[in-house]
């Protein structure tokens, strides 16, 4: 019997790097789409070894069909798709890919959707295509030099998107991060409620758990400042989609710059509609580079699982 190692689509457009690795473990890769007929999935998980997964939520049911298989390796960081309570009764080894230069691209995608809320490059360049010229007045921009900078988690990606705003004139830099002991230097860590009130750019960088889901509701977006700037790299459920559409459309905040949603792809969204909000496609993580490091890492977790029952990023 064939031995496999089961990619759950989307995933990449190639896989030398898992195929490589894996071949010498005597191991085939099968691609199978997760967004496709939920039998044959089933039945595909049925016979992997150990299975990769990018963005299909993982469930107790399709997590009970892994009857072979020794662990999930989740392409990226986030587990936040997979059931590790089922993952972890049925022994499976869940691994991520801690380490594969995001908070390069992440900070670079970050500052890029902030400069171009706070600058209006969309609009601006939507205006001129359409025979604009010189509307700088009717609509005012803010200088961000001398701007206090907010953080919604402050790990390795807030830092570096900090370091990159310091070459821009910012230096009040703001944060609340209830798993930071001690201020990082150059960074006051402030309450929930005092975030909101003094950031004039907030950039969030916290994981989606049940307790912070929504977190960014309406009683904090009501004491944000009318001119701030809110930008979302992390991941969509941290922001009360209704609420922000509100506050946008009542002119209550400035803008928004998005690269997640509470649900992608974000069909019928009414943030979609909105002028105030700049709109990426869940893309802050990538680059060729990072692709290539999360493929070769992932599959390295994957041996290592396969070969010794644990992982180096091993969450469950």
């Amino acid at each position: 019997m064939t031995r496999t190692a089961v990619i759950i689509e989307p995933g990449y457009a190639d896989y030398s790097h898992e195929r490589d690795i894996l071949g010498r473990l005597g191991l085939g890769l099968k691609p199978v789409d997760g967004a496709g007929d939920r039998t044959a999935l089933k039945s595909a998980l049925s016979e992997a070894e150990i299975v990769f997964v990018r963005d299909t939520v993982l469930d107790a049911e399709l997590i009970d069909a892994m009857t072979q298989a020794k662990g999930i390796v989740r392409y990226g960081i986030g587990v936040d798709t997979i059931d590790l309570d089922a993952a972890k009764a049925k022994g499976l080894v869940v691994a991520r890919v801690n380490d594969y230069g995001a908070d390069i691209e992440v900070a670079d995608h970050t500052v890029a959707l902030l400069l171009a809320a706070q600058r209006r490059i969309v609009s601006r360049d939507r205006d001129v295509r359409a025979g604009a010229w010189q509307v700088g007045q009717k609509e005012p921009i803010r200088r961000i030099a001398g701007s206090t900078m907010g953080f919604l988690g402050f790990g390795r990606i807030a830092r570096s998107v900090a370091e990159r705003m310091s070459g821009f004139g910012v230096t009040d830099f703001i944060a609340h991060d209830p798993y930071l002991g001690d201020a990082p230097d150059g960074v006051r860590l402030v309450s929930l409620e005092e975030l909101a009130a003094q950031a004039d750019l907030l950039s969030l960088h916290a994981p989606a758990t049940d307790a912070n889901r929504g977190i960014i509701g309406a009683e904090f977006l009501s004491r944000m400042k009318p001119h701030a700037i809110l930008v979302n790299t992390a991941r969509g459920p941290l922001i009360d989609e209704t609420a922000l559409h509100k506050a946008l459309e009542e002119e209550r905040l400035r803008g928004a710059a998005l690269d997640v949603f509470a649900i992608e792809p974000p069909v019928g969204n009414p943030l979609l509609s909105l002028d105030r909000v700049v709109i990426s496609d869940h893309s802050a993580w990538y680059s060729e580079a990072t692709v290539a490091a999360i493929q070769s890492g992932a599959a390295r977790e994957a041996k290592l699982i396969l070969e010794t029952g644990d992982a180096e990023h091993r969450i469950v």
